[in-house]
């Protein structure tokens, strides 16, 4: 930075202090004052205004009062490092404090700190750093010095990712989409508004499809109804040879079918994988009496079966979720009909929107003919992410720097 003339000392840490503190105090004054009731972030395209607004008096100042000493000290260190010590402080409340509406004691709900990133202290705490920020950049970026590139990458990058990431909150939609068997929608239920968004595309439901890991053999106790955990007090699943314990009780699987249904003398016999339910054939001792049988998980068409041993029962507890996935017809406005599979943790995108396979009905399991869709639109996504580059390049830039001074390359 440029040396000024003037009063320039007396425009230091300690002005930088006090003019944080008193920043952070009118922000919660004017929660006070309101009730609360926080800063709304304009969406599209006012938020948009708002960020061009922002640059076309960021760029101007910093190029052409550069030498006025107050604009020196609000794009200056100390005034940056003390609004960075001012959002760690805010966030702090952030970290520890439920962030939920009407959470907390008078003091939390009435300072909003139980909202504390949508509150006064904090949106001009923001503000007054992109300020900082900006004019530091303009600094290094005009006149354009090559040996500046590191900064003007890192610092532009966090700019433009912290300034977009804020100013598009407003625009993130994000919906679930119900979605049955052979039924087409083209809707989704925002839970944040708890209001029906029209989405540009349909969704038509071809099947769902779960894959099972294997079931568990457990011994339930009716009278404490609760399972009552073997000797090893392991969760070990089902498979055939084996081996588990309680005290006056042991058993053994002989068979196990993954899928099976009770044939006509009521023995399971294999079937095919939609229509059966995982069957053990398994033998024991309880207090010294032999006994054998099955035990089935059963389903929608099929009861379960059980053991009983004594007081307590045998039962087969059905597989928790290994995968699952919804094969799915999406017709956009404008174009024709695409088939594919959503599955979890692999998002298909479609007119702007990423749709994420996200649950069923979990007391169906496998038979479930619901599939829960999450679908989530967030235009400003792609200036974050070259926010996030930008600064990735600037890191790559600087340690190729510092490589070839210390003669690594």
């Amino acid at each position: 930075m440029e040396k000024h003339s003037g009063n320039d000392r007396l425009w230091s840490f300690s002005e930088s202090v006090v003019f944080t503190a008193l920043l952070i105090v009118f922000g919660f004054g004017i929660e006070l004052l309101t009730g609360a009731s926080g800063l709304e972030i304009p969406s599209w395209p006012l938020n948009a205004v708002v960020l061009a607004l922002g640059c076309a008096v960021i760029i101007p100042a910093g190029i052409f009062l550069r030498n006025n000493c107050y604009i020196a000290w609000l794009g200056g260190i100390p005034l940056g490092l003390c609004l960075i010590f001012g959002l760690a402080f805010l966030s702090f409340f952030g970290g520890i404090l439920p962030q939920e509406p009407a959470v907390g004691s008078w003091w939390v709900r009435h300072l909003r700190l139980n909202q504390v990133f949508s509150s006064w202290p904090f949106a001009l705490t923001v503000l007054f750093f992109l300020v900082n920020l900006g004019l530091s950049l303009v600094w290094k970026t005009v006149p354009f010095r090559s040996s500046n590139l590191q900064f003007i990458l890192f610092h532009a990058g966090f700019w433009i990712a912290l300034a977009c990431g804020l100013l598009g909150a407003s625009d993130l939609q994000r919906v679930i989409i119900p979605l049955y068997e052979g039924q087409e929608t083209s809707r989704g239920y925002n839970s944040r508004e708890k209001t029906m968004v029209d989405l540009p595309f349909s969704l038509y439901l071809d099947d769902f499809e779960m894959q099972e890991y294997a079931p568990q053999l457990a011994l339930y106790d009716p009278a404490t109804e609760q399972l009552v955990p073997d000797e090893s007090n392991a969760v070990l699943q089902a498979s055939e040879g084996l081996e588990m314990s309680w005290p006056g009780l042991t058993v053994r699987v002989l068979d196990y079918l993954p899928h099976g249904r009770p044939g006509s003398d009521g023995v399971p016999v294999a079937s095919a994988p939609e229509d059966g339910v995982a069957y053990v054939s398994v033998e024991g001792t309880v207090d010294g009496e032999r006994f054998s049988g099955w035990l089935g998980t059963g389903g929608p068409h099929v009861e379960p079966a059980f053991i009983a041993v004594g007081t307590r029962v045998l039962v087969l507890i059905p597989g928790s979720a290994s995968s699952y996935r919804s094969e799915v017809s999406i017709r956009g406005r404008d174009a024709g009909t695409v088939d594919t599979v959503l599955e979890v943790n692999r998002p298909v995108s479609v007119n702007g929107w990423k749709l994420y396979q996200m649950g069923y009905d979990e007391q169906a399991g496998r038979w479930s003919r619901l599939s829960l869709v999450e679908g989530v639109r967030d235009p400003w996504l792609p200036a974050v992410y070259t926010g996030f580059f930008m600064i990735l390049a600037g890191n790559v830039l600087f340690f190729w720097k510092g490589m070839k001074k210390s003669r690594v390359l």
